[in-house]
């Protein structure tokens, strides 16, 4: 219920002790998304249920934000699902993204000690314009539900949304899309681009299904039903063909397309079912663990077993590949399978 806030916390663990934070930072409003920056792991993004964002410094002392937006400054009128630094602007400030469920994508520029704000794009649905008083045409607005930025090409990005649609969308352009994918009955919960094939990205929805896509086409190469609404999607930083889903009911997915098309490998109850729902799943970038997140509050961090992280064999007789090549190359055959001749 957006008109009753209730109270939110920022916590930072370390795995060496997960049973007690290292920063604990209370706030107004519940928290519901936080980003690391890349070249600064102490600058901490975060999107709250009122529709602010801000960004906390751990280098200092202070419980509150060092920045903030507020109603002055461009802020959501609804929940911020989503934040993600970008690369600095041309004057070297520190810049961010956000989506919300008010239809609109805000660029956050750190200039002079206040966040400045662009919109980059409104969400507007097709058809949908409502008579308004004195017959004004109101445009009715998509809800965003999360997005994610092109690894190579800086202006591209999708955003996923409660209708189902997926637009891509380029920061060049805020007023039209650049494609719109009919890609699921219910809302989008998290959509993100492969971290090693430049073309592929992955979806997953409340309506049950995780669907592979490769941009350029405008049907999906793979759909997985998970039998329950999937609430997070995430590949693997160490494979092109693995990626982990997990579902309301309490359980988590791994998949590894290079070994089975079809099903997961490992599909593993990690909650109660009872009243609880899992939210999301992230593998950590270097270690073989992936930590999962409930509606109750709970993190639970879960090793993956060696058959998870298998590294494909090398064939006898051939030069031992290694790197993003070989995962291209992975991904692009089990592609090459599924794709219509016409669109190759």
């Amino acid at each position: 219920d957006f008109l009753k806030q209730g109270q939110g916390m920022l916590l930072l663990y370390t795995m060496k002790n997960p049973s007690f934070p290292e920063y604990v930072f209370s706030s107004e409003s519940g928290i519901m998304c936080l980003d690391f920056h890349n070249d600064h792991p102490y600058l901490v993004a975060v999107g709250f249920y009122d529709g602010n964002v801000a960004i906390y410094n751990l280098k200092k002392a202070t419980s509150q934000p060092s920045y903030k937006s507020s109603a002055k400054s461009g802020k959501h009128t609804e929940p911020v699902w989503q934040v993600k630094w970008q690369k600095d602007d041309m004057d070297n400030n520190l810049n961010f993204f956000s989506v919300s469920s008010d239809g609109r994508i805000v660029s956050w520029t750190l200039v002079k000690n206040e966040l400045v704000h662009t919109d980059v794009i409104k969400l507007s649905v097709e058809g949908t314009t409502m008579q308004g008083p004195e017959g004004l045409q109101l445009q009715t607005l998509g809800c965003g539900t999360s997005f994610d930025f092109h690894k190579k090409i800086d202006n591209l990005f999708l955003v996923g949304t409660e209708e189902g649609k997926i637009y891509k969308c380029s920061k060049c352009y805020s007023s039209q899309f650049l494609d719109v994918f009919e890609a699921h009955h219910m809302a989008v919960d998290s959509v993100s681009w492969n971290p090693y094939h430049l073309k592929v990205f992955i979806s997953c929805s409340s309506d049950w299904t995780v669907k592979i896509w490769d941009h350029t086409i405008k049907t999906p190469m793979f759909i997985y039903d998970l039998n329950s609404a999937v609430g997070d999607v995430a590949w693997s930083p160490y494979s092109s063909t693995v990626f982990a889903a997990v579902t309301t009911d309490g359980k988590a997915h791994v998949f590894d397309l290079s070994i089975n098309k079809y099903e997961a490998l490992c599909t593993q109850l990690v909650v109660a079912k009872k009243k609880n729902k899992i939210t999301h799943i992230q593998f950590n970038p270097v270690y073989p663990v992936v930590i999962i997140g409930d509606e109750r509050g709970h993190v639970t961090s879960l090793k993956l077993s060696p058959n998870l992280r298998r590294m494909p064999k090398e064939k006898k007789g051939q030069e031992v590949k290694k790197g993003p090549e070989v995962e291209i190359a992975k991904l692009d055959k089990l592609l090459n399978l599924v794709r219509d001749p016409e669109s190759k």
